[in-house]
């Protein structure tokens, strides 16, 4: 399993790339193989404001539907048009193409708060 080291990862399996004030956020490798096949990503906050935390959204996946759960607070920008048409995507390049959305980070802090690929590896067991 792969586990960037430049990116902060949650306990529920997200991952997030701060850019400036500006996020990309995605599930992990380890997440997509726990699901399996990815059919659709369903995206509920767009243009919001959401706490750390909160659901944006859902992963549907043939064994089951998993929640997304914000990283950090912020807006919710922009969603991954090319995983509405390939959500396959999410399964073959969890943390490049397969990303699922963009956010502004209203509070930096917040990151603190996030593992290291090191700790979520040891989460993981991996």
């Amino acid at each position: 399993m792969n586990f960037p080291a430049e990116l902060k990862y949650t306990e529920d399996h997200e991952w997030i790339r701060v850019d400036g004030d500006v996020a990309t956020v995605g599930i992990t490798d380890f997440a997509q193989k726990e699901l399996g096949d990815v059919i659709f990503v369903d995206i509920t906050g767009v243009g919001s404001t959401l706490a750390q935390g909160e659901v944006f959204g859902s992963v549907e996946a043939v064994k089951t539907v998993s929640d997304l759960f914000l990283p950090v607070s912020g807006e919710v920008l922009e969603v991954n048009d090319e995983i509405e048409k390939s959500p396959e995507l999410v399964n073959s390049d969890p943390y490049g193409r397969g990303w699922i959305i963009k956010m502004r980070v209203e509070n930096p802090a917040d990151l603190e708060a996030l593992l290291s690929d090191g700790a979520y590896r040891e989460l993981v067991g991996a």
